[in-house]
């Protein structure tokens, strides 16, 4: 909103002095005037409060999105992971722990990142 497009003490005093010198039968003009300039500024700024927050609510959705489908990813890549040392190592269970630990652990930071983010 820029300076021009603001109300403030000074508009109102604008407003009476005006009246002042138009009379008392220009009132209902002035005060129409007026109360349209005031209905227009409360709408911009409900509309940029409406904005703030279906931003951050879409945000905040677009995480759990990426974490629902980050989730998934690692489930479909654990299992060649899984299998893979077990079936080719005699003894893979160290390398089937390890790669599994990391799974879980880039899980639990980006779910740590968007619950982060959702506080903001």
């Amino acid at each position: 909103m820029n300076r021009e497009e603001e109300l403030g003490h000074g508009d109102i005093e604008a407003a009476l002095a005006t009246r002042r010198e138009l009379g008392a039968r220009y009132d209902a003009e002035l005060v129409d005037g007026f109360a349209e300039r005031i209905e227009r500024t409360v709408e911009r700024r409900v509309a940029d409060q409406v904005a703030l927050v279906q931003g951050r609510t879409a945000g905040s959705e677009g995480g759990r999105i990426r974490q629902f489908v980050l989730g998934i990813i690692f489930v479909g890549v654990g299992i060649p992971i899984t299998i893979v040392p077990m079936v080719a190592a005699d003894n893979g269970l160290p390398a089937v722990v390890v790669a599994w630990l990391g799974i879980v652990g880039v899980n639990a930071a980006h779910a740590a990142a968007v619950n982060g983010n959702r506080r903001d």
